[in-house]
C-alpha cells in the first residue's frame, strides 16, 4: 500500500469555526468532550468536476444528527454550505472529498455536558475510489465482522454519529486481518445490515433488494441509487434479509459517498460476478454525480 501522508500534516488550509486556519494548526484541547464521549456529528461529501454531489442533502442531514445528539450547529445551512465551496477553492481541489464536523468542545468534563461550546470544522482533499479502481471489475471481498449494529431503542442510530463508528472500525480492522476488504454486519436481531461505512444491495431473481434501514443511516448514496434503479425500471425490493439469503443472489454492490457504487466479489463463502445491474447502476451514477447524459 502506497505511503498516505498524514491527515494533520499537510498542506492546505481547514474551515474552522468560521476562519480559514493553515491545515497544521487546526487543532483541538486534548479534554475535548467530543474526543472522550464522542459527542460528534459529521458528514462525508465528494466534489465532482467542482460541484459538491447533494450537498443541501448532506448540510440537512448534519443538523438533524447535531439535534439527535442533542445539541444545534453554531452556523446556518448557508454558511456551511458556503464555507464547503470556499474550502475546496481555497486548496484547488476540483474532484475530492468534503468532511464537515462539529462537536462538543472542552468547557465541562464530565458525561453532562450542557454548558460546552459546540465547534465546527469543514476540511477537503483529494481522494479517489475508497476501495480503488480495481474493485470496480473484480468486486471486493467481504466476510461478516464480529459486532452488530445496536437497536434503535440504545443508541441514536439515525444520526451520522461519531460514537457509531467504533464497532466500525473494529469490525473492519478484524477481517482486514483475515485479508478481506471489509466486514459486513448484523443488526441486533441478526440480520444483514451494512458494511462499515456503506450499505449493500443483493441482486436476487432479477430484483435489488436490500436491508431496511431501521437501525442504520438511509445513506444519500443509497437514496440515490434507488432512484435510479427504478428509472431503469429494476425492482428494488427493501426488506429484512437473513443472512443464509445472500447464498441466493447472483450479484451484490455496496453504495456510499465514499464507496460510491462498488460491487462485491465473496461474502465469506459465496462468490458473486460484477453483474449487469450493478454494471448499469455503476455508469448510471457516475453520469449523475458528473452531469452526463444517460444514455
Amino acid at each position: 500500500m502506497a505511503a498516505v501522508a498524514p491527515y494533520d500534516d499537510r498542506d492546505g488550509v481547514i474551515w474552522h469555526d468560521g476562519h480559514m486556519v493553515p491545515w497544521r494548526d487546526a487543532r483541538l484541547h486534548v479534554l475535548t468532550h467530543g474526543l472522550h464521549y464522542a459527542s460528534g456529528v459529521f458528514e462525508g461529501e465528494r466534489a465532482y468536476n467542482g460541484r459538491i454531489f447533494k450537498l443541501a442533502e448532506h448540510t440537512d442531514r448534519l443538523f438533524a444528527s447535531a439535534k439527535l445528539m442533542g445539541f444545534s450547529l453554531p452556523y446556518d445551512a448557508k454558511t456551511i454550505n458556503d464555507a464547503c465551496y470556499a474550502v475546496l477553492k481555497a486548496n484547488n481541489i476540483v474532484d475530492g472529498y468534503v468532511r464537515p464536523v462539529a462537536w462538543r468542545g472542552s468547557e465541562m468534563m464530565a458525561v453532562s455536558a450542557q454548558q460546552t461550546r459546540i465547534h465546527m470544522a469543514i476540511a477537503a482533499w483529494s481522494w479517489p475510489s475508497y476501495f480503488g479502481q480495481e474493485a470496480r471489475q473484480k468486486g471486493i471481498r467481504l466476510k461478516t465482522g464480529p459486532w452488530r449494529r445496536p437497536a434503535p431503542d440504545t443508541a441514536p442510530v439515525h444520526a451520522k454519529a461519531a460514537g457509531l463508528y467504533m464497532i466500525c472500525t473494529l469490525s473492519k480492522h478484524a477481517v482486514e486481518r483475515e485479508g478481506y476488504t471489509d466486514a459486513m454486519m448484523l443488526d441486533y436481531r441478526g440480520l444483514v445490515a451494512e458494511a462499515t461505512g456503506a450499505n449493500i444491495f443483493f441482486g436476487i431473481d432479477g430484483k435489488l433488494h436490500t436491508p431496511t434501514p431501521d437501525c442504520f443511516l438511509n445513506g444519500i448514496t443509497r437514496q440515490t441509487v434507488i432512484e435510479l434503479a427504478k428509472k431503469r425500471g429494476m425492482t428494488v425490493v427493501e426488506r429484512a434479509i437473513k443472512p443464509e439469503e445472500i447464498a441466493n443472489a447472483t450479484e451484490a454492490f455496496l453504495t456510499g459517498t465514499a464507496a460510491e457504487v462498488t460491487p462485491i466479489g465473496s461474502i465469506d463463502q459465496t462468490t458473486y460476478q460484477v453483474g449487469p445491474m450493478t454494471k448499469k447502476l455503476i455508469e448510471d451514477y457516475e453520469a449523475l454525480v458528473r452531469d452526463k447524459v444517460l444514455a
